[in-house]
């Protein structure tokens, strides 16, 4: 009995100390820095982690059965501004056979003082049947909504905005060894655009996608992904290129140059933007 006591005072204590500490951490500004530091770790662990993408290897890139995950999350304010936001994210996929899907989805909603801030959702689906190890099918499919719209001076206004894509088409292996890897598909799609004036544009269109790797030794590894998709209303291309350097298990480096290039920007926007980006994760 004693015992039980003693626990249950070292327990409130231990609750008692920590409240104030967390309250300290909100007002001081502390818990807001460390959600950001959780934000860049896990931007930077996601850009490291492209260079090791599991579909590039062997016809199956997803395990057999399912798998997923799912993420929610909500919060509100009220005093001076009564604002309320909720999003939410998930992932599945499921492996059978030579066949595997993966779908994916996010939704992000949000007021302030009653008026809508934030209105977006999207949603994707990537499937694909081999029938060798090296030729494939693939079909994919993309969907994404904004409902709340800003001008150049970040003004909301009336309008929204739906851009989707379906495709499909042959893939293939090119290359398939333990250190030097290259798949390429391409096929036609279906483009459906609306602008925030209600205009509507459904076009037949084509997407091609390329996805090199190649060890160059233990630690050292070199990447290339290019996508390009195309229709009257414009075309899109993105290369992204990396060096990978594991110098052990708690040191990797990525050091990358992105370019996207759009053939018919929005009115005072450059047709390319590149991107230098070097990317470092350092455990102990």
């Amino acid at each position: 009995m004693n015992t039980l006591m003693k626990f249950a005072t070292v327990s409130a204590l231990a609750l008692m100390v920590a409240a104030p500490a967390m309250a300290q951490n909100r007002i001081t500004g502390v818990e807001a820095l460390n959600d950001q530091i959780d934000d860049i770790t896990d931007d930077v662990n996601t850009d490291i982690a492209r260079g090791n993408d599991a579909d590039r290897f062997g016809p199956n890139g997803v395990a057999q059965g399912w798998r997923g995950s799912f993420a929610l999350t909500a919060s509100g304010t009220s005093g001076n501004t009564d604002t309320g936001e909720v999003s939410g994210a998930g992932r599945l996929t499921y492996g059978v056979g030579d066949w595997n899907h993966l779908f994916g989805f996010a939704a992000e909603y949000g007021e302030s003082n009653g008026t809508k801030s934030e209105e977006k959702f999207f949603a994707t689906y990537e499937g694909s049947r081999y029938f060798t190890p090296s030729l494939y099918a693939f079909g994919v499919a993309r969907f994404e909504y904004d409902g709340y719209l800003t001008d150049a001076a970040g003004v909301g206004y009336d309008g929204s905005t739906t851009d989707a894509f379906l495709g499909f088409g042959p893939g293939y292996r090119v290359l398939n060894n333990p250190n030097q890897t290259w798949r390429v598909q391409a096929g036609p799609g279906v483009r459906y655009f609306k602008d925030v004036t209600g205009t509507s544009e459904t076009e037949v269109g084509f997407i091609a996608t390329s996805r090199y790797f190649h060890g160059i030794n233990d630690t050292v590894s070199f990447t290339m992904d290019t996508d390009v998709l195309g229709s009257d209303i414009n075309t899109i291309v993105s290369n992204d290129a990396g060096v990978n350097f594991k110098m052990s298990n708690n040191l990797s480096t990525r050091v990358s140059y992105r370019t996207e290039y759009n053939s018919d920007p929005a009115a005072g926007l450059k047709s390319t933007d590149n991107t230098l980006g070097v990317s470092l994760v350092l455990g102990f």
